[in-house]
């Protein structure tokens, strides 16, 4: 079976007879969602043609038959693009070989990133790997230098770091988001070896990936607002940003912003000064899945410093606006 028939295979069963119009008959249904003879029907071509799409024996639908599966599915904008570009992909006689990204970061970002303190910031590749930070942006992911460089990934942390659960106040809502961001890349270069080797270590090693990845939901993540729990700044809220750069192979900058004047922003600058005048606080005896242990220790280079301030006594924080 093919990326295509599985999607296809995924949608249906996410959506039942009511959702399309369908009369709804009394009983039992052994197939969970929609038929394959339904949607058949729904996008106006025959059963058989059909099941040998869903089973990958036809490797070649006309753009008419999958713009007809896509509104057979209901899908949404983002939706369909992704089923295009599987319907391609499945049409390619070879896959063609693809060199791995460069993980190297120009040196205009690096002094950009400097530029945006206080604000977070840093650069991930295409799949999530964090290639360079300020140090705001790097402590804001609280316990992420537990790992070495080259395992640092923002969706490896969200799923396999233990801090992740306790950092995002709504961690369900952010595992989604990985997941489906990264099935929509997926779609767009199937065979590439740095997203299998991601989507192959996430599912052995987290159920919840697992069961996120099986539904089959494809979004593109931008800009919004996260609300998180730092264990050195308390509960912030802040906007962000995604930006693609030009000519880096996919890499993105991460920037996240808060009004200034307001609690979140004196949070914020906090954080940034933590990060450059005190050590992490230790996660004592932590392991973490990606095969690393946090040390209970401050680095040998770390000067002493008097410690900061309690930012949730210093300042009371307003209730949101609705």
């Amino acid at each position: 079976m093919t990326e295509f028939g599985r999607f296809l295979r995924a949608r249906r069963g996410g959506i039942s007879p009511a959702d399309v119009g369908l009369p709804t008959r009394t009983g039992p249904r052994r197939t969970p969602g929609l038929r394959r003879e339904e949607v058949a029907a729904l996008a106006g071509v025959s059963m058989d043609y059909y099941v040998r799409l869903e089973r990958g024996k036809e490797t070649h639908p006309s753009p008419a038959v999958v713009e007809a599966l896509a509104s057979a599915l209901r899908l949404n904008c983002e939706e369909r693009d992704f089923l295009r570009g599987l319907a391609a992909t499945a049409a390619r006689q070879a896959p063609e070989p693809r060199a791995l990204p460069s993980r190297r970061v120009r040196p205009t970002m690096k002094l950009l990133l400097e530029t945006l303190r206080p604000n977070p910031a840093y650069v991930v590749s295409r799949t999530n790997d964090l290639l360079a930070a300020n140090p705001g942006g790097l402590r804001l992911l609280h316990g992420i230098e537990d790992w070495p460089e080259k395992q640092r990934n923002t969706i490896r942390y969200t799923f396999l770091h233990p801090a992740a659960r306790e950092l995002w106040n709504d961690w369900d809502q952010k595992a989604q988001n990985c997941v489906a961001q990264l099935r929509a890349l997926v779609g767009t270069d199937p065979d590439a070896p740095d997203l299998a080797a991601l989507v192959g270590e996430l599912i052995v090693k987290s159920p919840d990936f697992n069961r996120h990845w099986e539904r089959y939901e494809v979004r593109t993540i931008g800009d919004g607002e996260k609300t998180m729990h730092h264990p050195e700044v308390g509960t912030i809220t802040l906007s962000h940003e995604g930006l693609t750069l030009n000519r880096s192979q996919g890499q993105r900058l991460i920037v996240y912003l808060a009004t200034p004047g307001t609690p979140d922003h004196d949070a914020m600058t906090l954080l940034d000064l933590a990060a450059t005048t005190t050590p992490r606080p230790p996660r004592t005896g932590t392991t973490s899945s990606a095969g690393s242990t946090a040390q209970a220790t401050a680095s040998p280079c770390s000067a002493p410093t008097t410690p900061l301030p309690d930012p949730t006594r210093s300042r009371a924080r307003p209730p949101h606006a609705p």
